[in-house]
């Protein structure tokens, strides 16, 4: 939840807190309190719909990075090596089985493992000749396939995040909307009683944000 409708929906409680407090018996009362309450009560799902897509993003990518250090130390280099001896039989292998340096982002290293994997399948006959230990290759490619999975789970999740912090400030911007139309019935209500009047001021109050600690999000996340 981006601070701005954190601090809208905050006030939303305090309002609701306060009406619970200074009950009025008008219907019209009535209804606008049960409107916040069921907009604070969607709020509530949608936040935590939005924490469950944070978390489970962090988690693709973690377990993705996790995934790309293993194959970049022990997969790539086993393959590499044996392409360079079966050269001297197929001397393109040792430029085919080989990653190249500009394969640091992540796509760049799926597409590259990928398309080394393929060529060590294609030539696997080969390369054995030459060392290739078969289970080695056979786990390179159930690592793709689970990083390519966990590509897949994190575009997901982050739909969801996304979408529910869309929803977020849509329902902020109608909690202050309804509160505003309670902000006009308790200054009528209280307008001989000072006491309940600040009360209601302080409680229907947008606190801002400290100067230079404003973020547009709180939860900014790398590309899956």
């Amino acid at each position: 939840m981006d601070a701005r409708s954190r601090r809208k929906i905050e006030m939303g409680y305090g309002a609701r807190e306060h009406s619970t407090s200074h009950p009025d018996p008008s219907p019209g009362h009535t209804a606008t309190v049960a409107r916040l309450d069921e907009l604070l009560n969607k709020a509530e799902v949608l936040a935590a719909r939005q924490l469950d897509g944070i978390k489970r993003v962090r988690a693709a990518t973690q377990e993705k990075r996790a995934l790309e250090r293993a194959m970049r130390r022990a997969h790539l280099p086993h393959l590499e090596r044996v392409a360079e001896v079966a050269s001297r039989e197929v001397p393109e292998l040792a430029q085919k089985l080989v990653l190249k340096p500009n394969s640091r982002s992540q796509l760049a290293f799926r597409t590259a493992a990928r398309g080394m994997a393929v060529e060590a399948e294609a030539q696997k006959e080969l390369l054995v000749k030459y060392g290739l230990v078969e289970d080695v290759l056979a786990d390179l490619v159930r690592m793709l396939d689970r990083f390519d999975a966990l590509v897949s789970q994190g575009a997901a999740a982050r739909q969801t995040h996304v979408g529910a912090r869309a929803e977020l400030q849509a329902v902020a911007e109608e909690v202050v909307q309804v509160v505003s139309v309670m902000d006009g019935h308790n200054r009528f209500r209280f307008m001989n009683e000072p006491e309940l009047l600040a009360g209601w001021e302080s409680a229907s109050n947008v606190l801002a944000a400290p100067r230079g600690t404003a973020k547009p999000d709180d939860h900014v996340e790398p590309a899956a």
